[in-house]
This record gives C-alpha cells, structure tokens and sequence, in this order.
C-alpha cells in the first residue's frame, strides 16, 4: 500500500507525532487537529475501510482508543470531553482510505460537532428500518 500514506507512517516511511505504538495498532497526532490533542488511532494492517478491517483489528483499534480518550481527560490538556469518530466511506467524510479512529478531546465552546437536522420518524418507519436492517445482518451471519 504504498500509495497509503498511513501505511506510510505506520512503515516509518512518512513522519509522524506518535502517541501509542503497540503490535497492531499506532496511534499519532492529526495534522489537521479539529481541537488540540485530535489523534487517529490506526490498524497496522491496511483495511481501506470497514468491509475490509479484521474484526480483531477493529477491537485493539477500539480498546487502544477507548484507552487514550481515558488517558487525555487526566492529561495537563483542558479536556471535558471526547468524541470518538470513525468516517466509513466518501459520503461519511472519509478521506484517507485507510480505517482510523478519530479522538477529539472537547472542552466547552470548542466549536467542533456533528451539525445535522435530526428527524423524528414514528415507530412503523422506525421498526420497518431495523426490519431491513436485522436481515442486512442475519445476511452477513454477525
């Protein structure tokens, strides 16, 4: 993948400002932070997305995150908060091609969030979803 630039920095071809670097994960410091402290947490392995991630990657992804979002809120930044966020594809904002956790550490006023419209769809919309959604998973056996 070497067209994949955090192929690239989990290679030590590209640099990076690392936070956590274990077996299967690395987590580094994004260089367009949303606020301070914004990391990605990586698989080592390429998955362009999340059709492609191991499952078992997906979890160390997830527990190093869940880790660190732990670790910022007693860090010396001002921190009340974290979101965790993970872009699945071109219409959710996913720009690298390469699965990555975001973590955003909040404080009040910050400015950063998700801004949508939320809907109040009434339960027969709502049941008739989850129906096409419970046999999209039944499909894929999870």
């Amino acid at each position: 993948m070497s067209e994949c630039i955090f192929c690239a920095i989990v290679a030590g071809d590209a640099p990076a400002s690392v936070v956590l670097d274990e077996p299967d994960v690395l987590a580094f410091m994004d260089i367009r932070p949303f606020t301070p402290g914004h990391l990605l947490v990586v698989p080592k392995r390429h998955a362009s997305g999340l059709a492609q991630l191991d499952p078992a990657d997906g979890a160390k992804v997830f527990a190093a995150g869940q880790r660190i979002a732990t670790a910022m809120r007693s860090s010396d930044l001002p921190i009340d908060g974290v979101n965790l966020f993970l872009a699945d594809g071109v219409a959710a904002g996913q720009e690298v091609f390469h699965v990555h956790l975001h973590l955003v550490p909040r404080t009040s006023g910050d400015g950063f969030g998700i801004r949508a419209r939320a809907q109040t769809p009434n339960r027969t919309v709502l049941d008739g979803t989850a129906d096409a959604l419970r046999a999209a998973v039944e499909s894929f056996g999870a």
